[in-house]
């Protein structure tokens, strides 16, 4: 029932009861609890020792401390289903990890953790319906890109409000910058370089009171973009921010383990344990997951695997602009962003799929998107367009499985761009295979709202597109359509934010065409 990450592979032993060895000066439980990575019988319950939210988890000191939880039917925990204790280690920044199983499918939980004399928030969580069963109904949000100096994290309150089965969280958690300007809250620390870095970032995240809210209020499904460590990296390749470090990969391996620390995931994510990290083991986080009858969700990891960006200017490492005429490369058969064993996996779930809709929720724009007006190309090499074998690759792996009903969730951009998956993204003409929504960020601020609307008429695929709001989507599958609403919030500044409708879609099943209302 519980699977400790040190045990696949870090060989760290595991003392005992040490709770009275920990002299509490606050809260343990100051980050919050989560849950994820849920399924049809099993799902993940998380929470990470502190002091407080603003201490190093150093000074919980070197011994294991033992954890209590409880799961219930209800949130008073009159009818327990099960219970257990985990040994929260040092060598993992005291996280916990509770990997339940042998639970009733499409069935909602409470959890909650004790230590010593404290316990803490009642987290509420749901079992996903079981493969092949009937479902008439799939709420999911999906957000991502919540920097912290760009405001506050209302949108979560109003989320809440949406009463979503899970959130789909779609990269840039965490931002590794020391600060911003005309900032509306200010990040403690400077550059984030080291694993104590990463966790102190995370720290201060998971401080904020509608964040954690929300991480109580349902399961969440997590992938991670460029900002857990380094802005534009790639693979194991450095990206452009900040300053440089002696070594990457043992600075991609802190991040990597202080994302495994701070997020509801399995314990099988790490591969190879700690030490397989340190030494540039691959961090498994992309997976698929089918709820009842209705929909699979696919999980992708467009960053671990990929080949460095092509064509940057000046041959300096992360993106930019290009002009594909004038990159030799950009067409190379052989590079790509998900790496050929993801490609290989997402080629074989999509063959193995059977329901009515296909949720492919992966962390960036995946439609062509020129960005000159009038003749000739100018595209970013970061995402899809600067992969544009891949992305064919799986525009061909949709046709030839007649994968029914793809939708493409997608963030990164810092704005909403929704519209149709094309076979050819060169020919206007080609046939739509699916629908694209491509979300705002939920704090992050954006550029270029002048020249939008000349953007979104370059690129006739996409219906829609704005880049002057902040929050996240909601989407809700029948067996009939889906209906896809952007929710954005009036002041990002502000914790007190209002939330309105910027716009919301309909999609027919079976038939690949956008309908706005």
């Amino acid at each position: 029932m519980l699977h400790n990450a040190l045990a696949i592979g870090a060989a760290c032993a595991l003392p005992g009861a040490a709770w009275s060895q920990v002299r509490w000066n606050g809260d343990p439980f100051a980050l919050g609890v989560a849950s994820g990575s849920p399924t049809h019988d099993s799902v993940v319950l998380w929470t990470r020792l502190v002091q407080n939210a603003h201490t190093s988890s150093a000074l919980l000191g070197p011994a294991a401390i033992t954890v209590r939880w409880e799961l219930a039917h209800d949130a008073q925990f009159q009818r327990i289903v099960q219970s257990g204790e985990y040994a929260a280690v040092p060598e993992l920044g005291h996280s916990v990890h509770v990997e339940v199983t042998g639970l009733e499918s499409a069935r909602w939980y409470f959890y909650r953790f004790m230590v010593a004399q404290a316990t803490s928030t009642v987290g509420r969580t749901c079992t996903l319906a079981a493969p092949g069963t009937p479902l008439k109904r799939l709420r999911l949000a999906y957000a991502s890109c919540q920097r912290w100096e760009h405001g506050y994290y209302g949108a979560y309150r109003h989320m809440r409000d949406e009463q979503v089965d899970a959130v789909v969280f779609l990269g840039d958690y965490i931002y590794e910058y020391p600060g911003a300007a005309n900032a509306a809250r200010h990040a403690s620390g400077g550059w984030v370089l080291t694993l104590e870095d990463y966790r102190a970032r995370y720290a201060l995240h998971k401080s904020d009171p509608d964040l954690q809210a929300m991480h109580a209020a349902c399961p969440w499904l997590l992938t991670w973009d460029d900002h857990e460590v380094q802005n534009d990296y790639a693979g194991l390749t450095p990206g452009d921010s900040g300053p440089a470090v002696a070594n990457f990969a043992q600075r991609r391996a802190a991040a990597y383990q202080a994302y495994y620390e701070n997020m509801p995931l399995r314990a099988s994510v790490l591969t190879h344990g700690l030490q397989g990290l340190a030494t540039g083991a691959e961090m498994r986080i992309y997976a698929s997951v089918a709820v009842g009858d209705l929909a699979t969700i696919y999980l992708l990891d467009d960053r671990q695997y990929r080949d460095p960006q092509a064509c940057t200017k000046g041959g300096r490492a992360g993106s930019g602009a290009v002009n594909p005429a004038q990159c030799a490369i950009w067409d190379d058969p052989q590079r790509t962003l998900l790496g050929c064993a993801q490609e290989r996996w997402l080629d074989q779930a999509f063959g193995a799929s059977s329901t009515p809709w296909n949720v492919v929720a992966q962390q960036t724009l995946f439609g062509q998107r020129d960005f000159r007006i009038g003749p000739g190309r100018s595209l970013s090499n970061d995402g899809w367009d600067g992969y544009a074998p891949a992305r064919s690759r799986l525009l061909e792996s949709l046709q030839r499985h007649r994968l029914a009903n793809p939708v493409i969730l997608g963030g990164d951009v810092h704005a909403n761009w929704v519209g149709h998956v094309k076979a050819d993204y060169d020919r206007p003409e080609s046939r739509s295979l699916g629908v694209e929504f491509c979300g705002t960020s939920l704090t992050s601020r954006a550029g270029g709202h002048d020249t939008l609307a000349q953007r979104l008429a370059e690129n006739p695929h996409f219906v829609f597109a704005n880049s002057q709001e902040r929050g996240y989507g909601v989407v809700d599958f029948t067996p009939e359509r889906l209906h896809t609403r952007l929710r954005v919030v009036d002041d990002v500044t502000r914790p007190d934010c209002a939330i309105a409708t910027l716009a919301a879609f309909t999609v027919q099943a079976g038939r690949a065409v956008l309908e706005q209302g």
